[in-house]
């Protein structure tokens, strides 16, 4: 072995300028390129085959420091290890903390296989990583995982709970699947253990119900804004889903022809649909383009985002649940302005079925119906049935709006 060279000749080395590859000892040498800089350099042999792997720069990497890293190079190598194939792996083997692995997943599993990842991307972001997304994966536990959910239940939102835990159990499945984990720390838990056996949900509003809802929700426009206000009249009376809605741009709507045609990416169907505009959902629109200061879509941001344009999809939710007189964020204490007036709690989803039972009542035709929610037909009737009935969906969906028109239209503000 070449004797060793120690740092004051390292440092005349370099004085010298002169280019070229100078042995220190244990496979270490010191290269001096053309332009006068110094690299530590280790050369060592893997599969028969003589390799050489930069370590670092002098003086940023110090002699001792370099020997130290040749030295355990060479006991890397006499393990199987080549470290200059090491090094250029993939980044998949740069995962170590549990925020790492859910960027991995979200990328490579959710967002190729899911229509909407953001929902996933969200809980995960907002309600799990909070509690063990910068632990190592050899850090999580089973304990870590049971605090995340119970935080979720104790909330007061068993569903969102249940899905938590869902996408706990295939986040650290992508662990195991790339070998970065050995167990799942949230596999043994059940919807048992988080929000339970959810039941379907049956909650519509009657007309005396909707008659006194709207007439609380006129009376705090502070509390419940008019956008908010508006966006729930549409959500009735169209019978979309919320985030069809509030996603929404001024460039999908012909309001001389009344109608908004859903593009098939913003569809939870997967197909596009043309949906019939009432005359009050016109006048409602006018006011939202009015009120949103040229903005392309019907539901800005309320406050600057880099994430997207338009408003968070639990910005009805916590309007909605502030006027049930529940805590949206610490430090609330809403009154539950609906709640005493007897009004049975509903969520934003409910005026959906809403929708579906008024049109049931005005005598509506089920498959017509169907059609209003952008429901699938089932069977044979979905297989050869192509017509979209947009015009008696119109019909249908201007019977209700007759009905709820007044109710909603109260005095101006």
């Amino acid at each position: 072995m070449a004797t060793r060279l120690n740092d004051k000749q390292i440092k005349s080395l370099l004085r010298k300028g002169e280019a070229g590859r100078h042995a220190v000892g244990g496979g270490l040498y010191f290269r001096v390129s053309r332009e006068g800089s110094g690299f530590w350099v280790a050369r060592y042999t893997a599969n028969n085959k003589r390799r050489e792997i930069t370590l670092g720069r002098y003086p940023d990497k110090s002699l001792a420091t370099a020997y130290a890293e040749a030295f355990q190079l060479k006991e890397d190598v006499r393990k199987g290890i080549d470290p200059l194939a090491e090094k250029k792996r993939p980044d998949m083997v740069k995962i170590r903390t549990v925020n790492d692995l859910a960027e991995d997943w979200l990328h490579n599993d959710i967002e190729k296989r899911l229509k909407h990842p953001q929902i996933p991307r969200r809980i995960y972001k907002q309600l799990l990583s909070p509690h063990f997304g910068e632990l190592a994966l050899k850090r999580v536990t089973p304990l870590d995982v049971r605090h995340a959910i119970q935080a979720i239940t104790t909330s007061g939102r068993p569903t969102v709970a249940n899905d938590a835990l869902g996408y706990s159990k295939q986040l650290f499945r992508h662990g195991i699947r790339l070998d970065l984990m050995k167990s799942n720390p949230a596999e043994a838990f059940t919807i048992h253990h988080a929000g339970g056996i959810e039941k379907s949900r049956n909650r519509a509003l009657s007309i005396s119900d909707l008659n006194t809802v709207f007439q609380i929700l006129h009376d705090n426009p502070v509390s419940f804004t008019r956008d908010n206000y508006l966006a729930v009249a549409l959500l009735l009376i169209l019978g979309v889903r919320k985030g069809e809605l509030i996603a929404a741009r001024w460039t999908e709507f012909d309001l001389d022809n009344a109608i908004w045609k859903l593009p098939e990416a913003r569809s939870k169907t997967g197909a596009p649909i043309t949906i019939p505009l009432p005359n009050a959902a016109i006048e409602w629109l006018e006011e939202l383009k009015v009120r949103g200061y040229n903005s392309e879509h019907l539901f800005p941001a309320r406050r600057t985002s880099q994430r997207r344009a338009y408003i968070s999809d639990d910005t009805l939710n916590h309007a909605l649940a502030k006027m049930f007189g529940k805590k949206t964020k610490p430090g609330d204490h809403p009154a539950n302005k609906l709640g005493d007036a007897g009004i049975e709690h509903f969520t934003v989803h409910d005026l959906r079925r809403t929708c579906r039972s008024l049109l049931a009542s005005a005598g509506v035709s089920p498959h017509i119906a169907e059609r209003c929610l952008n429901h699938k037909l089932r069977g044979v009737e979905g297989i050869y049935d192509r017509h979209d009935y947009l015009e008696e969906r119109r019909e249908a969906l201007q019977k209700i709006t007759d009905q709820l028109g007044p109710i909603i239209n109260r005095a101006e503000r």
